[in-house]
């Protein structure tokens, strides 16, 4: 006779097993566990008189599924995963989502059903979400927006939703609010803290990307639709092509060629996207993209170093600018234009 740990422990890589793919096909699970057919089934059976909702399914390769229950039965985790979940739980509250407190008694609940040895790991653990600095707090996002908006993505139906004016400089939201929007959804993503919405505007006939904040939805939605081919074809390269102000173009809206007096060693660990050529033990080349003219004059004049402006005339222009500026500002004069 089967001793309880060994039979326990088969159960739990039985388990293991099922949550990693839909179907299993009987034999072959007998197989990966080293069973025979019959014992499968019998440890099936024990599944599910704890509460397991594992269905069969016929077939020349007939098996078992682990299916979606009502009720949350005990769970299984290994350590890689109590500690993923842990620092995703911990960290909940830097997503704009207003959901740490959500989070917390969330961890708590699964923390409850964990072998002491995953509680201690969890407990162990301890993770500080620090969000972007600001002037002023990011706003927070109703859960229930976050869940019509991403419910409507997963659908493919179309949107309609009152959208809040920005707010004016020193005034507040006083805008004026105008007529309900029409879209396709199509990704609900997270940049610098906060909640977007990716979508097809129906009546600008273009892409749009939309605060989840200041987004109202309205019900019920509209028909589905085929989603268009987002332009790039990525939804992250596609969003932060928009922030940099280029239109999904790929590139920055600002592009510029320097020669720095710095090896190219020291310029190109600081250099994300840009170009590093050397040019010699202390010189290099380096082409950079910003969302201004003046923006790209500072981050080149941020290496502290000799700079030699290659091109373009815009280019030049701006350390004009931003030389006289920096030179009323050490003289405390106003700023000049």
């Amino acid at each position: 006779m089967e001793t309880m740990p060994k039979t326990s422990a088969r159960l739990l890589s039985l388990l293991s097993l099922l949550q990693t793919r839909r179907d299993w096909p009987g034999a072959l699970l007998a197989e990966r566990m080293e069973v025979s057919p019959r014992t499968v089934r019998r440890d099936v059976d024990r599944l599910r008189e704890l509460g397991y909702p594992i269905a069969a399914f016929k077939g020349p390769d007939g098996g078992y599924r682990l299916e979606a229950g009502t009720e949350l039965p005990p769970l299984l985790f290994d350590d890689e995963q109590a500690v993923a979940l842990a620092v995703a739980l911990q960290t909940a509250a830097a997503t704009g989502a207003g959901i740490g407190e959500a989070s917390a008694r969330a961890l708590n609940t699964v923390r409850q059903v964990m072998p002491a040895r995953l509680r201690h790991r969890i407990d162990t653990l301890r993770v500080t979400a620090v969000e972007r600095p600001s002037t002023r707090p990011d706003p927070r996002v109703d859960g229930s927006v976050l869940t019509a908006l991403g419910a409507a993505v997963h659908a493919r139906e179309e949107l309609r939703f009152d959208y809040a004016p920005a707010p004016s400089p020193g005034r507040g939201g006083d805008g004026v609010q105008g007529p309900p929007r029409r879209v396709q959804p199509h990704h609900l993503v997270t940049w610098g803290g906060r909640w977007y919405l990716v979508a097809w505007d129906l009546d600008r006939d273009d892409w749009r990307t939309f605060r989840a904040d200041r987004i109202t939805p309205r019900i019920p939605t509209g028909p589905r639709f085929t989603p268009r081919e987002l332009p790039g074809g990525e939804v992250a390269a596609f969003v932060a092509d928009r922030f940099r102000g280029s239109g999904g173009s790929g590139g920055w809206p600002c592009r510029g060629e320097v020669i720095l007096d710095l090896p190219a060693s020291s310029v190109s660990r600081y250099v994300r996207d840009g170009i590093v050529e050397e040019l010699g033990p202390d010189r290099c080349r380096l082409v950079l993209g910003s969302w201004s003219w003046t923006g790209l004059a500072a981050a080149v004049g941020a290496f502290d170093a000799g700079i030699e402006v290659v091109g373009p005339a815009e280019l030049k222009d701006a350390f004009a600018r931003l030389a006289r500026r920096c030179a009323d500002a050490a003289a405390g004069r106003s700023a000049t234009p």
